[in-house]
């Protein structure tokens, strides 16, 4: 037995599937390491939009900015504040007895030395951290370091420091933020590796200080006492903003110093200084806002740390993107790789659509699920995928219209759409009624001896088209031509009421065509027409071989028909019409209105090889009665 090889499509699909799971398997272990990539901008954007979608949502009130801003630069009358300004602003923020306190700002250059050493003292009243910030090497490829549980935290080249003297005061926390390609600050590394050893974020020493419990790290989440709060790779926070500046409650630094501010809004609190100054250049794009200062940034992971209400981001929830990123792909290969590929193309349109619904709720749940990785795998394979098949679809389409075509040239137009619909019609007989016809011409035996076997063809493709054209209009199927003869079934492939109705119609119009055809020809009276046409049941089958067949129809209606042609020639009528077929117009004929002017009247004949006789009426040409 010859083996079947899979067609075309199927090798496509196989392929499209290849190149999904290499695609797969190209980008996955980068989003595992939670390394930088190309899909980043996307990931970015579509995480924006996830975020508006959700919309803001109330800040924890446990943590209060304390601004340095516009306001506050103008009384001061300079930016940076200057040091026995800022002493004054610790000392008073101090006797509020804050949880924590935090200060966005850089001393990395000593001041005079009486206010140097006033905010020291400031400072070490207080549960206070200093801000630092770490410098990376730039050009170069990324560092990561192995500290724990954690094999991938970002290497810092320098650090830097506050003086020696304020850095004495209280403890130091980073304050760096890592942003993406469009500069939105997506995470906060809480631990960083340099000068052999690690160094905390000021969010997650400010938080500890405020929690009064030191933190304990493991891979994918920072507990402070009873808080847990979750971590991505690289013990980095995951932000997810409140909304826009103001979101976290707000004092001004000014209203601190001139003894203006509501002391109830900031006593027993997290408190972080920064600057909120148009004119201090600290500020970062997000998604609610383009210009949201440094200081709220680093609020939000505060906050985040004391609520554990960061965005759900870790090793877990990156798995599942790398699942979804084999998952979705084949799913919608195999959707459009049906044999109806706009079903296909629908159905997989709606698990896409199902697939970014749940990845926005999962976000707006504070689950950040990734939509860049798994589109990025789909649409790879997918999109030339989809090219291809059409390609081969059109293909396949053509050949099925020249296959179509090629069934035209051999059987009727609705005999030929039932073949291509259902190729094993009638491989089983089936008995119904049908109206049959007989078309013959007589004499043309002698015409073709004088026209030659050339010349004979050409006069009988033209008579075969005229015979084909006038039994297609009306729906019926010419069975076979034999010579200068048709055999015309009405009721194939299936019976109708006015299939009798339509064999007597065609068979006066064939008589009016084929007598104008033969009048061009040759002599008038030379050849004649002879159409018989009966009515009854047949048995319409298939005959033939294994492979080569024909579809007809037998029994005593066929052969009777057959047989009309004689009694016309011996009655010098060129149409019979059994009384069958008349009967069975069931009324005035259709597509005349009435019986046609020039019908004999009834007549009853003997038919050859037939013990019953049968009653018929001749017709002949009104002209000619």
């Amino acid at each position: 037995m010859t083996p079947r090889w899979p067609s075309a499509s199927a090798w496509l699909t196989a392929g499209a599937l290849a190149l999904a799971l290499a695609c797969g398997l190209a980008l996955i272990p980068g989003h595992l390491r939670g390394e930088a990539s190309v899909l980043d901008r996307i990931e970015g954007t579509l995480a924006d939009l996830r975020g508006l979608l959700a919309g803001p949502r109330p800040a924890p009130d446990a943590v209060v900015v304390i601004a340095i801003d516009d306001e506050t630069v103008r009384a001061a009358g300079a930016y940076p504040l200057p040091r026995d300004v800022m002493a004054r602003l610790v000392r008073t923020l101090a006797a509020a007895s804050p949880k924590a306190l935090a200060i966005d700002v850089l001393f990395a250059d000593p001041g005079p030395p009486e206010a140097d050493e006033a905010l020291a003292g400031a400072l070490a009243a207080a549960p206070s951290v200093l801000g630092m910030a770490a410098t990376f090497a730039r050009g170069e490829t990324e560092r990561a370091a192995q500290a724990g549980p954690f094999t991938d935290l970002p290497v810092a080249e320098h650090l830097l420091r506050p003086t020696p003297a304020l850095a004495r005061a209280g403890a130091l926390g980073l304050v760096n933020v890592a942003t993406d390609h469009g500069g939105t600050p997506r995470h906060i590394p809480l631990l960083v590796a340099a000068d052999g050893s690690l160094h905390a974020a000021l969010p997650l020493r400010a938080a500890a200080l405020a929690l009064g419990r030191e933190p304990e790290l493991a891979r994918d989440a920072v507990r402070l006492g009873p808080v847990a709060t979750p971590l991505d790779v690289g013990a980095s926070l995951a932000l997810r903003f409140y909304g826009p500046q103001g979101s976290i409650r707000t004092v001004s630094a000014r209203t601190v110093l001139d003894g203006t501010f509501s002391r109830e809004n900031i006593v027993n609190k997290t408190l972080i200084v920064g600057a909120t100054a148009l004119g201090s250049g600290d500020t970062l794009a997000t998604p609610f806002d383009p210009v949201l200062p440094g200081v709220e940034v680093l609020a939000t992971g505060i906050a985040h740390l004391v609520a554990g209400d960061a965005l759900l981001r870790t090793t877990t929830v990156r798995r599942i993107d790398a699942a979804a990123a084999l998952i979705l792909p084949a799913a919608i290969l195999l959707l459009i790789s049906s044999r109806r590929i706009g079903i296909g193309l629908v159905l997989s349109t709606l698990v896409l659509a199902a697939a970014s619904a749940l990845a926005a709720l999962a976000f707006a749940r504070g689950i950040w699920l990734s939509m860049a990785l798994p589109l990025a795998t789909t649409i790879v394979p997918v999109v030339p995928y989809v090219a291809a098949r059409l390609w081969l679809d059109q293909r396949q389409e053509r050949k099925l219209e020249a296959a179509r075509a090629a069934l035209l040239r051999f059987h009727a137009p609705a005999l030929a759409a039932r073949l291509a619909e259902t190729p094993d019609f009638l491989d089983v007989p089936v008995a119904q009624r049908a109206a049959v016809l007989f078309v013959d011409l007589s004499g043309f035996t002698g015409l073709a001896e004088r026209l030659g076997p050339v010349r004979t063809r050409e006069r009988l493709k033209e008579m075969h088209n005229l015979v084909e054209d006038e039994v297609t209009a009306r729906d019926g199927s010419v069975t076979s031509f034999m010579g200068d003869g048709a055999m015309v079934l009405f009721g194939l492939p299936e019976a109708r009421d006015d299939d009798a109705a339509r064999a007597v119609a065609t068979a006066l119009t064939l008589h009016a065509r084929l007598t104008a055809w033969l009048a061009g020809e040759v002599a008038e009276g030379a050849i004649g027409v002879r159409i018989g046409v009966h009515a009854g049941p047949v048995v319409m089958s298939r005959l033939g071989g294994e492979h080569n067949q024909h579809i007809t129809a037998t029994g005593d209606t066929v052969n009777v028909a057959s047989r009309l042609l004689e009694i016309t020639k011996q009655h010098g009528a060129p149409v019979a019409f059994s009384a069958e077929v008349l009967a069975a117009l069931d009324g005035p004929l259709a597509a005349l209105d009435r019986l046609p002017p020039g019908l004999s009247a009834p007549l009853q004949v003997a038919v050859r090889g037939r013990v019953e006789p049968l009653v018929l009426r001749l017709w002949r040409p009104p002209t000619a009665a």
